[in-house]
């Protein structure tokens, strides 16, 4: 794997160089756009607005537009801003992992140490294991500060970008139903239900992307000029709209298939 960051943990006024290292990968099939007409692809062109001719990468520059003027940044200019923060993971706080709602969880990357951060980073990592207890700080990359939070993950430490918390919509105006007519045998039941359905223990791994593995089936069918199958979607339809009764044949149905 290629590094996309490099820096440091502040940690007090220990100093633990790191690099970052993205963790997930996109697993969707890389679909190309084409002219319907003659499958020809199609190119994105960055145009200038004024002349109509192509733009080359070399020429594009970034700015912002200060009293119809335009103001343009280079590199050194974002980094002068704030030179510490673009090389520094500067941690503010330690909080339990249970005090963070899922909501502000992004992309996680995997941390990685730097030559001469090997036993700090260490430190760091086994400190976090004992005390049970997350790091909160903040960083820059490509030009955009973000928060994080730093965990142990198996023998590692793990950095997971978060949103800020003025990112989150507010959900005031959506219609979310009250527990005022929920019934208590209504509850016992939809209970009896997660009990059945919940694992001895949990297989993350068991989950896989199926769908772009029958899209490309599809894809392999299309190509040796084979018919495609017409696909059936079985919606099943209650016999009943009372709650109690679905929820009962809900367990019937996962016992009749366990057995």
């Amino acid at each position: 794997m290629r590094s996309i960051w490099s820096g440091s943990i502040g940690f007090g006024l220990v100093n633990i160089p790191v690099k970052i290292f993205s963790a997930i990968h996109d697993s969707t099939l890389d679909l190309d756009m084409l002219d319907k007409r003659d499958h020809s692809t199609i190119n994105y062109a960055r145009i200038n607005s004024n002349t109509g001719k192509v733009v080359p990468w070399a020429n594009i520059v970034k700015g912002y537009k200060y009293n119809d003027e335009y103001v343009v940044l280079t590199d050194e200019d974002f980094e002068k801003a704030s030179p510490e923060k673009t090389k520094l993971i500067e941690i503010d706080e330690f909080v339990k992992a249970e005090e963070i709602d899922s909501i502000y969880y992004d992309t996680p990357y995997y941390l990685e140490a730097a030559k001469g951060g090997e036993r700090s980073y260490a430190l760091l990592l086994h400190a976090l294991k004992q005390s049970g207890k997350i790091a909160i700080g903040t960083y820059v990359m490509r030009n955009k500060e973000n928060i994080c939070a730093l965990r142990p993950y198996d023998n590692m430490l793990l950095l997971l970008k978060m949103r800020f918390a003025e990112e989150i919509k507010d959900y005031s105006d959506l219609n979310i139903p009250g527990q005022g007519n929920i019934k208590p045998a209504e509850l016992k039941m939809a209970l009896s239900l997660i009990n059945q359905l919940t694992p001895k223990k949990f297989n993350f791994g068991k989950y896989k992307d199926t769908y772009d593995a029958e899209l490309m089936k599809l894809i392999k069918l299309k190509a040796k000029g084979s018919k495609i199958p017409q696909p059936r979607f079985k919606i099943v339809h209650n016999k009943t709209k009372d709650l109690m009764s679905q929820l009962k044949a809900s367990l019937e149905e996962k016992k009749r298939k366990a057995s």
